[in-house]
């Protein structure tokens, strides 16, 4: 395969890959750190730790806007994501 047909392959992989990911919200109560960076907007794997750390400590987000009261994550940063992202049933 030459190299542009490898590029435009490459390109097709990833459009599909993100269209299949926005059809799949990603459960912020169950996400993997990875799985958070790759759903949320602008965040890298150490604020996506954060995210994991904050609801180990503080128990399951019951919304996804309780995300905001994860330290550095704003209101800029979760409307860019939020179609991206809920929160699986409470078992509280």
């Amino acid at each position: 395969m030459n190299a542009r047909k490898r590029i435009l392959a490459a390109i097709l992989l990833t459009v599909a890959g993100h269209a299949f990911a926005a059809d799949t919200p990603v459960d912020i109560n169950t996400a993997t750190p990875e799985a958070l960076a790759e759903a949320i907007t602008g965040v890298g794997i150490v604020k996506a730790r954060a995210i994991v750390d904050w609801r180990e400590r503080n128990g399951p987000f019951a919304a996804v806007d309780d995300l905001l009261q994860v330290q550095g994550i704003g209101e800029r940063t979760l409307e860019r994501s939020r179609e991206r992202l809920t929160v699986g049933p409470q078992t509280r």
